[in-house]
């Protein structure tokens, strides 16, 4: 509260002085937007808009075409038969000569459990892509309910 000086006529201003408060929040608007972009974690990605399902790849059901299934590190599955690791590139080379008889049908389908590590699935994938496979499908469950989830911030 200011007096009005002068005179001697003395009174209380009625009056807000805004002008410190504004210069207060102009400051402090400024100091956040300085240290924002500073508490971002890791690497900043453009996150798909439209959240909802994908088509179903219909030459995922077909029994000829080729499933790798990585349920648990270790563990490899070509279609419902348990294959080891050295065996894989073998045993799907010769599913790619015995089904794909065009270049694009020669398509090769992983899925991975929740588990298992980054690094199974990445030596898998090398592992189709020394056979020439171009097309690798990685297979996902589809998100649960009809509402997009919305991403973590």
């Amino acid at each position: 509260m200011g007096m009005s000086g002068g005179g001697g006529v003395g009174g209380l201003q009625s009056e807000i002085n805004v002008t410190p408060m504004v210069d207060i929040m102009l400051v402090l608007l400024i100091i956040f937007m300085v240290v924002t972009p500073f508490l971002q974690q890791g690497i900043t990605v453009a996150l798909p808009k439209n959240m909802t399902n994908p088509d179903v790849d219909p030459n995922i059901i077909k029994e000829s075409s080729i499933v790798i299934s990585v349920p648990n590190d270790g563990e490899y599955y070509l279609g419902k038969v348990k294959v080891a690791k050295e065996q894989l590139a073998e045993k799907v080379d010769s599913m790619l000569q015995k089904n794909a008889k065009k270049d694009e049908d020669r398509i090769v389908y992983i899925k991975s459990g929740v588990g298992v590590s980054y690094g199974d699935v990445v030596n898998v994938i090398n592992e189709v892509r020394k056979l020439g496979v171009d097309k690798i499908g990685l297979v996902a469950d589809k998100k649960k309910g009809g509402a997009a989830a919305k991403p973590a911030a």
